[in-house]
C-alpha cells in the first residue's frame, strides 16, 4: 500500500492533496489551511480552520461576513491570516456575482452566431469550438477544440467531452467557421454532429445545436431541421 509523501499525515497535507488528487477532494478546512499556510502552538492549519468554520456553523457564507478584527480572535490567526481570508472569499464572492450577471443565456441560434461571429466568423481558416452550458442553458465556458485549414479541421471527440465535465456543463452546442463564406452542411460536418450527439447522449451531455459561422450569416443544425 503506498503512503509517501513522507508518510503524509499533518492533516493529510492539504497542498499536496490538492495538487495529487484535485481541488474537489479537499474540504473548506482544508483548503482555507492551505490559504493561511500554517497552524498555532496546539493546533494545526487544518484543526484550526475547522474550529474557525465550526464557529461560523460550518457555513462558508457566514464566515464571508467576519472582519480580519473577528477573525484575528482566534488563537493562531494573525492579521496576515486574516486578511488572506477575507481576500479569498470576497474573490468567491466577486465570482459569484460575475456568473450571475454575465453569463450569457442561449434562447436561440441567433444568440449563438452573436457570441461567436466576431471569433470565428471572419477568420481564413476553419476552427471548431463549442460551448459549454448550465442547466440554465447559460454558458459557462468556451473553448477552441481545433484549429485547421481553408477547407477543415479535426475535431477530438473525447477533448469535447473532457472539457465538458470539467465545467459541469449538462449541454453544448457546436460551432465552426466556413471561411468559403457557405452555409451548407458538408457530410463531414454531419457525420461529426451525429458521432458527437450520440456520444453525448450516452454520457447525459446534451448536444444541443452545430452552428456554421460565415462573416455575415449562420446556419443552425436544427432550425433547419439537419439534427
Amino acid at each position: 500500500m503506498y503512503t509517501p509523501i513522507n508518510q503524509w499525515a499533518e492533516d493529510d497535507r492539504p497542498r499536496e492533496k490538492l495538487q495529487l488528487k484535485g481541488k474537489s477532494t479537499l474540504s473548506d478546512s482544508e483548503l482555507l489551511a492551505i490559504l493561511i499556510g500554517s497552524g498555532s502552538r496546539n493546533d494545526s492549519a487544518v484543526q484550526l480552520c475547522q474550529r474557525i468554520l465550526a464557529a461560523s456553523n460550518n457555513n462558508l457564507n457566514q464566515l464571508s461576513k467576519l472582519s480580519v478584527h473577528q477573525l484575528i480572535q482566534f488563537k493562531g490567526i494573525g492579521e496576515a491570516k486574516a486578511i488572506s481570508i477575507v481576500a479569498a472569499l470576497e474573490l468567491g464572492r466577486r465570482r459569484r456575482l460575475e456568473e450571475a450577471t454575465e453569463l450569457p443565456k442561449i434562447t436561440s441560434s441567433k444568440n449563438i452566431f452573436e457570441i461567436m461571429q466576431p471569433i470565428i466568423g471572419e477568420l481564413p481558416h476553419e476552427e471548431f469550438w463549442v460551448l459549454y452550458l448550465n442547466n440554465s442553458n447559460k454558458v459557462i465556458h468556451k473553448s477552441q477544440i481545433s484549429k485547421g485549414g481553408i477547407t477543415g479541421t479535426v475535431v477530438d471527440n473525447r477533448m469535447v467531452f473532457k472539457t465538458a465535465f470539467e465545467y459541469h456543463a449538462t449541454s453544448i452546442i457546436l460551432c465552426h467557421n466556413h471561411p468559403s463564406g457557405k452555409l451548407q452542411a458538408s457530410e463531414p460536418d454531419l457525420q461529426l454532429t451525429k458521432k458527437l450527439k450520440v456520444a453525448g447522449q450516452t454520457l447525459d451531455v446534451l448536444v444541443l445545436d452545430h452552428i456554421i459561422v460565415t462573416e455575415f450569416g449562420y446556419l443552425s443544425f436544427k432550425d433547419s431541421g439537419i439534427f
